[in-house]
């Protein structure tokens, strides 16, 4: 399992992993699931391309990815965004048909991007994998203050200058670098998975963003790492087990959220005995004693004397 030949497998998942929990905690955060998802299943179209012509499938990645993030951001504000997102993921996938079409290796070639080949990882494509990674981070280190305010605050935001289209613009990109590393190791359709169910569970475990995005990276290396060892023990396909890891890891976040829940409530205040409901009622028909006069006149003042 830690032979030298696996080495690139654990480097790349663990790549993988950093990014699809830091760019997820976003994703989750300003609502856009459908866009993490859209993306790396649209980019696998440029995959296909890049095999069709004998090109490092990374780079066709990344292209498609880049097309697909600036279309989405670009109409998203003339249109609803979900459509806009919609639409351009049946655009790339018909384009992937297409190139799939053309291809002499359908069946390898259509497996291995949808569902990935962790286990196939080559020297070549770890590298394209550390350069998106580290200009992923960088670019998520530059714009984190503003980001966050637009994704949590869009409206204080924009009162304070801060552009949100430009924002999510810049956050559609990252995830598109995301996506072109993501999808040669766990495939296109199980990356929303790692990307948004550790998010997700974050979320459900701690409020503050920092923690947040540590949360959700750390469970997204636990996700990916336990994933390959029980893949690696078992031959069962590794999407498998990151979509089940991950799907517990939310359902643990979601009962830990309620029982916090359950535990913060106020309690009720206990019943009144026959005796206190008798004494109260007795205080509210005459008043305090203290405050009643021997001849029944009217109650003394409350205001201070000048005596």
């Amino acid at each position: 399992m830690f032979s030298s030949l696996m080495m690139n497998t654990w480097i790349a998942a663990s790549i993988v992993a950093v990014i699809a929990g830091l760019t997820g905690f976003f994703a989750v955060l300003r609502g856009q699931s459908f866009a993490a998802h859209a993306i790396p299943n649209g980019a696998f179209a440029g995959a296909a391309g890049a095999g069709l012509l004998g090109l490092n499938v990374i780079w066709g990645l990344a292209l498609f990815a880049l097309a697909g993030a600036l279309g989405i951001g670009s109409l998203g504000r003339r249109a609803r965004q979900d459509v806009v997102t919609a639409l351009v993921l049946v655009l790339m996938l018909g384009t992937g048909a297409l190139f799939l079409s053309l291809s002499t290796e359908y069946a390898e070639v259509t497996y291995s991007l949808l569902f990935g080949e962790v286990f196939g990882v080559s020297p070549n494509v770890l590298a394209p994998i550390a350069v998106l990674g580290a200009v992923s981070v960088a670019a998520m280190a530059a714009v984190y203050r503003p980001l966050l305010l637009a994704s949590a605050l869009p409206e204080v935001a924009e009162a304070r200058g801060v552009s949100t289209r430009r924002m999510e613009m810049c956050f559609l990109i990252v995830m598109a670098l995301a996506a072109s590393m993501t999808v040669p190791v766990v495939g296109a359709l199980l990356m929303f998975a790692l990307m948004i169910g550790p998010a997700a569970a974050a979320r459900s475990f701690t409020k503050r963003p920092g923690y947040a995005i540590a949360v959700s990276t750390g469970i997204a290396l636990v996700t990916v790492w336990a994933g390959i060892a029980l893949s690696y023990r078992t031959n069962w396909p590794l999407g498998f087990y990151v979509g089940v890891i991950a799907a517990g890891f939310f359902l643990l976040g979601q009962g830990w959220a309620a029982a916090r829940r359950h535990g913060s409530a106020p309690r009720p205040r206990p019943a009144l005995s026959a005796v206190q409901l008798s004494r109260t009622g007795a205080w509210c028909l005459s008043g305090p004693p203290a405050t009643r006069t021997g001849g029944g006149g009217p109650e003394p003042s409350t205001a201070r004397s000048d005596e």
